[in-house]
């Protein structure tokens, strides 16, 4: 069996998007879980607008000429995102995931990223085996839920859509938060009118890159960002931890690594969601002891 890892291309938008959509599908349904994807359509238009972004960096694996998986690494920011990572269910458990994690590392490592994050379903075993022994530690619990809001607003807090002019508050409770920022993942979501800001006593205190899943189709997760902008008066898929009177309907984890020889940094895998530390705490946390003695100086700088 001849196992070959080489760069994604536009052209592999369709097969590797039915594998994603297979994928996601044969996992989630073997453990009771609604699939992430509605339609193959979906991971298709994903894959296909990753593999046009220069910001993103995709691979796929072939085995003896056929595509039987992908994976991706975002570098729009100093901790680079990894993911979708998918491999064909009727190849897998042949080291290609491994191979095709590899690939990502080779390349977050080549372009000196301080490190890695990506979100783990915590009822896939398997993968949270393999990314245990690629060094991946887990920084928090998420979890994907569904059902109507609750149409509340909290005093004092208002919640509206973000602008460029927020850009630079939005990236300070980043850093308060994680030690880094996410600026470019947050510039292109308020270019796309995704994100949203929450002010406090005449500050930002917290920011959403997107409100909902992670996979949700844009035209969607705009409508949805652009109600919660509006109160809460929205269908809700994924939201903090503070909104946990809805049903858990996908249990996952936050997971990131150190690049070895880069600078390591406290990074958290959630995707675009910061809030300052009085509003919401990560779960559980667990940092190398690299990863620790850097975030001690990261901590120390902002208390200055």
């Amino acid at each position: 069996m001849d196992i070959r890892i080489r760069e994604g291309t536009p052209a592999d938008a369709e097969i590797c998007g039915r594998i994603c959509y297979d994928a996601f599908k044969t996992i989630s349904e073997a453990h009771g879980f609604a699939s992430d994807f509605p339609a193959p359509e979906v991971p298709i238009g994903l894959l296909t607008s990753m593999l046009a972004n220069p910001k993103f960096y995709g691979v796929v694996a072939e085995i003896d000429g056929r595509v039987v998986g992908s994976n991706f690494l975002d570098e729009r920011n100093p901790i680079a995102g990894v993911g979708p990572i998918t491999v064909d269910p009727a190849v897998q458990n042949r080291d290609v995931g491994r191979l095709l994690m590899d690939a990502v590392h080779d390349r977050a490592a080549a372009n000196n990223f301080a490190g890695v994050r990506l979100i783990q379903a915590g009822f896939h075993t398997r993968s949270l085996a393999l990314y245990a022994k690629l060094g991946y530690d887990v920084r928090e619990h998420l979890a994907c839920m569904q059902g109507n809001a609750l149409n509340i607003a909290i005093e004092g807090h208002v919640v509206r859509s973000a602008e460029e002019a927020d850009i630079d508050a939005c990236n300070r409770v980043c850093r308060q938060m994680h030690g880094h920022e996410r600026d470019g993942e947050l510039r292109d979501a308020v270019a796309r009118g995704t994100a949203t800001v929450v002010e406090h006593d005449g500050r930002i205190t917290g920011y959403a890159t997107i409100v909902g899943f992670m996979f949700t189709p844009l035209p969607v997760a705009a409508a949805i960002s652009a109600g919660f902008a509006r109160r809460l008066a929205i269908p809700i898929w994924a939201v903090p931890s503070m909104m946990a009177a809805m049903p858990v309907v996908d249990p996952s984890a936050a997971m990131s690594k150190v690049v070895p020889g880069c600078c390591a940094l406290n990074c958290s895998a959630s995707w675009g969601t910061s809030f300052a530390p009085s509003v919401s705490e990560p779960l559980m946390t667990s940092l190398s002891a690299r990863a620790s003695a850097v975030t001690k100086t990261s901590e120390r700088a902002i208390r200055r």
